[in-house]
C-alpha cells in the first residue's frame, strides 16, 4: 500500500470519526475531543457538500494520486540520473557528467521545493510544525474574509451593478417580452392568481376595520358643507333640479287625485269639536280643491310663482352652505350624527365585502373586464418599452436604482454569507476537498519544477564552466 493510499484511508476514517461525534447529548453539534463545532460559536452548521466526499470527488482523488506518483517518479528519475553521473564521472567517462549531474540536482531541488509549496497549501510537510504551512486548513476563516471583500469591492459595487445592468438593457428586453400575447397572458394569469391568493390572506376583519376608519377620518377631515354649496349653485343655475320639481309635482298630484277622501278626512279630523259636522265637510272639500289646482297649475306651469320662489330657496341655501357659519355648523352636527349611526357603520364594513367578492370573481374569469384590460395594458406597456427609448431609459433606471440600492445597503450581509459559510467548513474536509479538485493540476507545478530546475541548473552550469575555463 503506497502513501497516497495510507493517506486516503486514515483520512476516510477521520472523517467517519468527525460525522458521529457531530451531534453529542441533547441533539447539540460537537466534535471529538471536545472540541465544539462552529455552529456553537454562532457560525452557520457547516456545509454538507464540504463535509462528504461524493463519488465523482472520489475519481479526482484517484487522479490526483496518479499525478503525485508522476511528480514522485520524475523526482526518483533525476535522483538515479544525478547517482549515475556522479559515480560515472568519478570513474573517469569525461566532461559530460559534470553536465548531466548540475542538471539532475538542480531538477531535483526544483522538484522538492515544489513538493514543499505544493504540500504547504493542504497539511504541513514531513508533520513538522514549520511556520506559514498548512494555510488552507490554518487561513480558512481569513481566506473566506478576503474572498468575501473581494466579491463585495469587485462584484457588488455601485458602478460594477450599473455598468452591467446598462449594458443588458432590461427596459428593451422586457417590453419585447411582454409585446408577446402568449407572455401577456401568463403575466396576466400570474397576477390574478397573485390577487386572489392576497384576498384570501386578508381578513375580513381586519379589511373592513381599516376602511371603516379611512372613510370615517377622511368625513371628520373635510368640512361637506361648503361643497355642497357650491354643487347645489350650480344644479340651480343649470336648471337641473326643473326635473326633480316636475317629478314632485305629478307624483303629489296623482297621489292627491287617489286620495282625495283621505285628505278631506284629515282636515275634517282636525276641526274644532263645536263646529257642525257639515262645516267640516264644506271646509274639507274646499282645501282638498285649493290644493289639487295649486299642485297643478305648479305642475303645468314652468313659471309658476311657487316654482320661482323655490328656486330663489335652493339659490339663498346654496349662499348659506358656503358662507353662512350656522347653516355650515349645522350640516356638519348632521354629518356626524349619520356616520354615527350603526346602520351607516354596517353598511360600511360591509361595502369590502362586495368589493373582494367582485374582484375574485374579475380574478378567476379569464373573459373578464378586469384581466382583459389588465393584458390590454401589459401588451400596450411592452409595445412601448420595446420602441420607446425614453421610457427603457426610465425602466433601466429604476431597476439599476433597485438594484445599487440593494448592494450597497445588503452588502455586508450578501458577503457575510462567504464568509460564514466558509467558516462552518470544516477545516481538514476543505483542504481535502480543494486538493480532490485543484490538486491534480498542483501536481504538474512539481513536475515543472523538475523539468524548468534541470534546465537551469544545466544553463548555470554551463555558463560556469565557459566563463571558469
Amino acid at each position: 500500500m503506497g502513501v497516497g493510499d495510507r493517506e486516503r484511508m486514515e483520512w476516510m476514517e477521520r472523517t467517519k470519526e468527525d460525522e458521529a461525534g457531530e451531534t453529542g447529548p441533547e441533539g447539540q453539534h460537537s466534535r471529538p475531543g471536545g472540541v465544539a463545532n462552529p455552529t456553537a460559536a454562532g457560525r452557520p452548521a457547516p456545509t454538507r457538500a464540504m463535509n462528504t466526499f461524493s463519488p465523482a470527488d472520489e475519481e479526482k482523488f484517484r487522479g490526483v494520486r496518479r499525478m503525485k506518483l508522476t511528480a514522485t517518479g520524475l523526482l526518483l528519475l533525476v535522483a538515479v540520473v544525478y547517482v549515475l553521473a556522479k559515480w560515472a564521472g568519478n570513474s573517469g567517462a569525461g566532461a559530460w557528467t559534470g553536465y548531466v549531474a548540475a542538471a539532475a540536482e538542480a531538477g531535483m531541488v526544483g522538484a522538492l521545493a515544489d513538493w514543499f509549496a505544493v504540500t504547504a497549501l493542504f497539511r504541513r510537510p514531513m508533520g513538522l510544525p514549520i511556520p506559514h504551512t498548512a494555510i488552507i486548513p490554518t487561513k480558512k476563516d481569513q481566506l473566506g474574509v478576503s474572498l468575501g471583500e473581494f466579491v463585495g469591492e469587485n462584484f457588488l459595487s455601485r458602478d460594477v451593478v450599473r455598468g452591467r445592468l446598462r449594458a443588458v438593457g432590461i427596459g428593451s428586453r422586457l417590453g419585447t417580452w411582454l409585446a408577446d400575447p402568449e407572455h401577456a397572458d401568463r403575466v396576466t394569469a400570474e397576477l390574478a392568481t397573485a390577487l386572489r391568493g392576497a384576498l384570501a390572506v386578508l381578513r375580513d376583519s381586519d379589511v373592513q376595520a381599516v376602511v371603516g376608519e379611512a372613510i370615517n377620518r377622511r368625513a371628520d377631515a373635510q368640512e361637506i358643507a361648503p361643497g355642497m354649496g357650491k354643487m347645489l349653485e350650480k344644479v340651480v343655475s343649470d336648471g337641473g333640479h326643473r326635473r326633480v320639481v316636475d317629478l314632485i309635482c305629478v307624483r303629489a298630484h296623482d297621489w292627491l287625485v287617489l286620495h282625495n277622501d283621505q285628505v278631506m278626512d284629515a282636515v275634517q279630523g282636525g276641526a274644532p269639536g263645536w263646529t257642525p259636522r257639515f262645516v267640516d265637510k264644506r271646509v274639507g272639500e274646499r282645501v282638498y280643491k285649493e290644493l289639487l289646482r295649486f299642485v297643478t297649475e305648479m305642475r303645468d306651469m314652468p313659471a309658476h310663482p311657487a316654482r320661482g320662489a323655490l328656486d330663489r330657496f335652493l339659490t339663498d341655501f346654496a349662499a348659506d352652505l358656503q358662507s353662512d357659519t350656522d347653516t355650515r355648523a349645522r350640516v356638519e352636527n348632521l354629518k356626524r350624527e349619520v356616520l354615527g349611526r350603526g346602520e351607516v357603520q354596517d353598511l360600511i364594513a360591509s361595502a369590502w365585502s362586495s368589493v373582494r367578492q367582485m374582484i375574485v370573481s374579475a380574478a378567476e374569469d379569464e373573459r373578464s373586464e378586469l384581466r382583459l384590460r389588465v393584458r390590454a395594458s401589459l401588451l400596450s406597456l411592452g409595445a412601448r418599452m420595446a420602441t420607446d427609448p425614453k421610457l427603457q431609459a426610465k425602466v433601466d433606471g429604476w431597476v439599476e436604482g433597485a438594484a445599487v440600492y440593494v448592494v450597497t445597503t445588503y452588502r455586508d450581509e450578501i458577503t457575510s454569507l462567504i464568509t460564514d459559510t466558509v467558516a462552518g467548513w470544516d477545516a481538514e474536509h476543505t483542504s481535502k476537498k480543494i486538493e480532490a479538485h485543484i490538486g491534480r493540476d498542483l501536481q504538474f507545478i512539481r513536475i515543472n519544477g523538475t523539468v524548468v530546475g534541470s534546465l537551469a541548473g544545466l544553463v548555470i552550469y554551463t555558463l560556469s564552466r565557459a566563463l571558469g575555463g
